[in-house]
């Protein structure tokens, strides 16, 4: 799954909700320059379910697959390689969906799409199944690196991706940017623990019964954090555009 996409689901999520709770009961917000604004009607509900399932739609494919045929005799040899088939295939439909249905691709999306194709097409080509077992580390790196640089020349690339879920001080996105590094670093090395010690079936259910939950319930962890420094304003910032 991609990290950033399901933390923007989630939080998109309650943002929604919070927002159609405070429009229904009439309350008014403090806006720019201390002027009390109403709140806008709410805003219909964002696809946030629609995000997650994309995020996840793939990987819960893989591992499904993968159980599968690995209980069939004619397939148990191998069993990671057609679910790695199986998974690109997944992945780059639910990118098509997404494009399809929300018009444009999330860059973060596009990552995803091209570490998956790649190493998974490596692991199908070599005939080793060690390709798909590293791209997660190389995601989680990836996201580390990216978010560290960001917030060391003062573009943080959290806040672009979620300003325009939520309006918060520039000190608590870099608190939320290096938590999240600190997070995907720690995922990464679990990643290489699980690979090198674990059974390829104990790695693949990982990814849904670990490393997924792991995703999830930070995001929820750190949501008391943006609500606590969230500031409601007349217009909220326009997310950046992606690569579509």
């Amino acid at each position: 799954m991609s990290p950033p996409s399901a933390c923007g689901a989630i939080w998109a999520g309650i943002a929604a909700r919070r927002k159609r709770l405070v429009s229904a009961r009439g309350i008014v917000v403090s806006g720019a320059m201390n002027d009390e604004v109403p709140l806008a009607p709410a805003a219909p509900r964002k696809t946030g379910a629609n995000q997650l399932l994309i995020d996840l739609g793939p990987i819960a494919v893989f591992v499904v697959a993968f159980n599968v045929l690995q209980r069939l005799e004619a397939t148990r040899d191998n069993a990671v390689y057609i679910a790695t088939a199986i998974f690109i295939a997944a992945t780059l439909i639910a990118i098509a969906y997404c494009r399809l249905r929300q018009g444009r691709i999330p860059p973060v999306l596009i990552v995803t799409g091209v570490l998956v194709t790649c190493f998974g097409g490596l692991t199908l080509l070599l005939h080793d199944e060690t390709f798909i077992k590293i791209k997660p580390t190389f995601v989680y790196l990836f996201y580390a690196a990216a978010i560290t640089v960001s917030v060391a020349i003062r573009q943080n690339v959290w806040k672009l991706l979620f300003r325009h879920i939520f309006n918060l001080p520039d000190r608590i996105w870099t608190v939320l940017a290096l938590r999240w590094a600190a997070l995907f670093v720690f995922l990464a090395l679990l990643n290489e623990y699980v690979r090198l010690t674990q059974t390829t079936e104990f790695w693949v259910n990982s990814r849904l019964l670990i490393f997924t939950p792991c995703v999830l319930g930070f995001a929820l962890l750190n949501t008391p954090l943006v609500l606590k420094h969230h500031r409601e304003s007349d217009e909220a910032p326009s997310p950046a555009a992606p690569n579509a």
